[in-house]
């Protein structure tokens, strides 16, 4: 017997599986939240990968509840959950039904979405008022051409209005489109105790080091251009042109682990590069306040990932056009350019993400309302380009000068007073 609060329509399952990788980004809100908390998942099921991931991601203090969707599937699931031996049984409970479970500040929905528009609302709106202030509600829907009922465009809209991050995770059969939605604002703090998050859908290449996604499509493009040429002139070295592109390419896209430094007080490089200027400044763009802005060069050697300097919540993204001049030279100031605000427990802190003479594309990841951790990624530039940091003047100390080498996420540029 079904008691999933929709009537079982759009949590109901048909041939859409999770697998290991898209369990562990349906949990990644909870793996790197470093505070207490706790967590529920809903339409648990016995042997679930989301509901290893979950107690995966359990630290000490950290609660979860289980809703599964049969309530003959009840006596089971806790049956299971002993078994994982006390430390887990102490901390994970399963309770009969979904009004018995407390308000929490992850909620996972344990199975891929596969319902109409209607039933996808109806069951985002049920969960909604178990999610504490802020708290992020993850769900999974297929991502495959007509492999829902209408529950894929409705997820696509309510990520538009309250998305906080999302991701395509192609390692799963058929792949899945994970969203995170907020639909109340979380409190700036909150996005000082928590860790990375790292974009599952990058292709790993060594323990180290990542291909990001753009990376990993370029590169196929260019492989498929070698496969067509070769194909249609037969005889011509023309396809080794393509082929021998998609190394480079690839390689261009590269997204290493950094160590980001533990240091509360640490304000780190946005990207990697060579330092431009220091400078005490006022941008009429982001009003009257005075700025201490470190702007540092990427050439097209340079690792172009970028990530977020400080811990804080984005509560504005804006494009200001301008021209493409060389990212090194002082008439970059006017190219065009991606600005993310962050509001911090140190004040508001600004990125801009400045094109250059050959860089013309901007790929910005972080909504209105998301928290980025210290050292998280948010984005990168495509070639040659500039990201500047902005840091209130009188409550930040400059650690870098001009000429100076950093790498994004690990090098501190400058220190909180």
């Amino acid at each position: 017997m079904s008691y999933f609060p929709t009537g079982g329509t759009a949590g109901s399952r048909g041939p859409v599986r999770l697998g290991d990788r898209a369990a562990r980004t349906l949990t990644a809100e909870l793996a790197r939240d470093n505070a207490e908390k706790h967590a529920l998942v809903v339409d648990a099921t016995i042997g679930s990968t989301v509901v290893t991931a979950a107690i995966d991601a359990l630290l000490p203090g950290d609660t979860l509840t289980l809703v599964p969707n049969d309530v003959d599937q009840v006596a089971a699931l806790r049956a299971e959950i002993t078994a994982h031996g006390p430390w887990v049984s102490e901390r994970v409970r399963v309770i009969d039904s979904l009004p018995a479970a407390d308000p929490a500040d992850t909620v996972i929905i344990g199975s891929p979405v596969t319902g109409s528009a209607d039933d996808a609302r109806t069951l985002l709106d049920g969960l909604g008022k178990y999610l504490t202030d802020g708290g992020v509600l993850a769900v999974a829907v297929p991502a495959v051409p007509g492999g829902t009922a209408g529950a894929a465009a409705e997820l696509d809209r309510q990520a538009a209005l309250f998305g906080v991050g999302g991701d395509l995770v192609l390692r799963n059969t058929p792949p899945v489109r994970v969203h995170r939605l907020r639909f109340t604002p979380a409190h700036v703090g909150r996005a000082d105790r928590l860790g990375p998050a790292m974009r599952t859908s990058s292709m790993p290449v060594t323990r180290g080091m990542h291909i990001d996604s753009n990376g990993v499509a370029a590169a196929a493009i260019a492989l498929g251009l070698a496969a067509a040429a070769r194909a249609t002139r037969r005889g011509s070295k023309l396809w080794l042109v393509p082929a021998l592109a998609a190394v480079p390419v690839a390689a261009f896209f590269r997204d290493p682990q950094r160590d980001v430094p533990d240091d509360p007080s640490a304000v780190v490089a946005a990207s990697d590069g060579r330092v431009l200027s220091v400078e005490r400044l006022r941008d009429e763009r982001l009003g009257a306040t005075e700025f201490l802005r470190i702007a540092v060069f990427l050439s097209v050697l340079d690792v172009h990932v970028n990530r977020s300097p400080v811990a804080g919540r984005v509560v504005d993204h804006f494009v200001t056009d301008g021209g493409f001049a060389a990212a090194m030279k002082p008439a970059a100031e006017h190219n065009v350019a991606a600005y993310t605000v962050l509001d911090t427990t140190h004040g508001r802190v600004v990125v801009a993400q400045r094109t250059g003479m050959v860089a013309r594309r901007i790929v910005h990841r972080a909504p209105v309302g998301s928290l980025l951790a210290r050292g998280e990624r948010f984005g990168l530039i495509r070639f040659g380009s500039r990201t500047d940091v902005y840091l209130p003047a009188d409550r930040a100390e400059p650690l870098v000068g001009s000429g100076d080498r950093v790498l994004g996420g690990a090098s501190v540029i400058a220190r909180w007073r």
